[in-house]
């Protein structure tokens, strides 16, 4: 057997211009990277070997077959300081029972009594943008989308509208997702511990945010007659006789509110963008809709019949994924390919640049539902396409995020049509989620689809 090799790359050891321009622009640095070197690229910041990793065996080795040697990097440490010990953050026998204490809670089974309450909140907003947003004024449709979508988390999470609250609670779960990523990106850390303004601006949002969770849990212990949400299940879950502590709660309410209110407003966001670029493609989740549902709201069994509204939505993940990049950080040495990986090396996976690899991905800039038919996707490699990341730690929500994506996208399409600001030009803010850096601006008109 050959012995390892070094990967292809760029070998140099301090070039600040790459830092400073991989931080401006990582989208755009990291694709060229992969495009110049291939699928498996070493580069270096400073002293650290930092592996491109775009090669789908390469993903299943890091992610599933030896995913027992990499845990999170250090840029999750912001987040971690956020969200605690959930499932996002959390490594080893920690994470392992907590995954198992929450699996039972995202059966589908489980989910499936949350499809009234997510049609519910969208009808409301609808209602609402029938009221107070006249036909022909421009809006802003992410901020709509992460309105909804944090309803419908309150709701279906918790079984509260967090009405007072949500204001707050949003903000400064705002302030926390921004300072988590500026810690990310720092070239220098500050500790939290530290008084500077951004740190005591984040522990004033600590404050706010915990208030309100402790709160929440404190009345649901209270409670005689619980609702059947997904706190309650949370809640209900055992291990070995054992449940969740409230730290435990906490750490996982939180981390579900973020993955189930941010990447499903940002998906909404952008599926609704392009389908105003492609009317032709709109046109045809409009008669799929007419077809399956006329005017009623969506339940469980309409789902699986909403076919080419699901692959418009996988294309726009695609194109736009969520969770744009996965880091890992090597305990051991390890051999991925052939190529030497040294103890302490950071892996990325970018889902962005998969998917716009050309070999796997033809016009891959193009927007084209039918990848995603069956026969297509089927002649992909399993990790070409992994907008909810892979492995063991895939997603635990990602049904959860479908389901929401199914019901609301179709019910938009029900009762109005959105077109983009003449002159608008999309800009990408890769941040911890992926999402439009100024907004999207639209103005709507109403449809009328025939009646089911």
């Amino acid at each position: 057997m050959d012995s390892p090799r070094e990967a292809p790359g760029d070998p140099s050891l301090f070039d600040i211009q790459k830092v400073l321009e991989s931080f401006r622009d990582p989208l755009r640095v990291l694709t060229d990277i992969r495009r110049k070197y291939g699928d498996i690229v070493l580069t270096r910041f400073f002293n650290r070997r930092y592996y491109l990793v775009s090669d789908s065996e390469a993903v299943r080795h890091v992610l599933v077959e030896n995913h027992k040697n990499y845990h999170k990097s250090t840029n999750y440490v912001g987040i971690k300081y956020l969200l605690g010990e959930g499932l996002l953050t959390s490594e080893g026998d920690t994470w392992r029972r907590q995954r198992k204490l929450a699996q039972p809670a995202f059966h589908h089974d489980k989910l499936a009594a949350l499809v009234p309450a997510m049609a519910e909140c969208t009808k409301d907003m609808l209602d609402r943008w029938a009221r107070e947003l006249p036909v022909g004024i421009a809006f802003d449709v992410h901020k709509e989308m992460m309105r909804l979508t944090f309803r419908i988390v309150g709701r279906t999470l918790l079984s509260a509208e967090l009405d007072g609250e949500a204001k707050a609670f949003g903000n400064a779960l705002n302030v926390g997702l921004k300072w988590a990523n500026d810690m990310a990106e720092s070239l220098i850390r500050v500790p939290p511990s530290v008084p500077t303004r951004k740190n005591r601006e984040m522990k004033k949002a600590m404050v706010s945010i915990d208030r309100v969770v402790e709160r929440v849990i404190t009345e649901r212990r209270d409670d005689p007659n619980p609702p059947a949400d997904l706190l309650t299940m949370l809640m209900a879950a055992r291990d070995s006789g054992s449940g969740m502590s409230d730290k435990q709660l906490r750490d996982e309410l939180l981390t579900m509110v973020l993955a189930g209110h941010e990447t499903t407003a940002n998906t909404l966001t952008f599926t609704l963008f392009l389908l105003s670029k492609h009317p032709d493609v709109r046109k045809k989740v409009e008669a799929e809709v007419r077809e399956v549902l006329g005017d009623r709201a969506p339940v469980l069994a309409d789902l699986p019949k909403l076919r080419y509204t699901t692959q418009v939505l996988e294309e726009s993940m695609r194109l736009y994924p969520p969770a744009w990049m996965i880091e890992r950080q090597a305990l051991e040495d390890d051999v991925i390919c052939g190529y030497r990986v040294p103890k302490g090396s950071v892996i990325g996976i970018s889902s962005f640049v998969i998917h716009r690899r050309a070999d796997l991905w033809p016009n891959p800039e193009g927007f084209d539902p039918d990848r995603f038919t069956p026969a297509n996707a089927a002649q992909r490699p399993k990790y070409a396409y992994m907008p909810f990341g892979g492995g063991p730690r895939t997603c635990i929500g990602n049904g959860f995020s479908m389901m929401e994506l199914q019901v609301i996208l179709p019910m938009i399409i029900q009762r109005t049509r959105l077109d983009l600001e003449p002159g608008f030009r999309l800009e990408l803010d890769p941040s911890i989620t992926l999402r439009p850096t100024h907004g999207i601006p639209v103005t709507r008109s109403p449809v009328e689809l025939p009646r089911s």
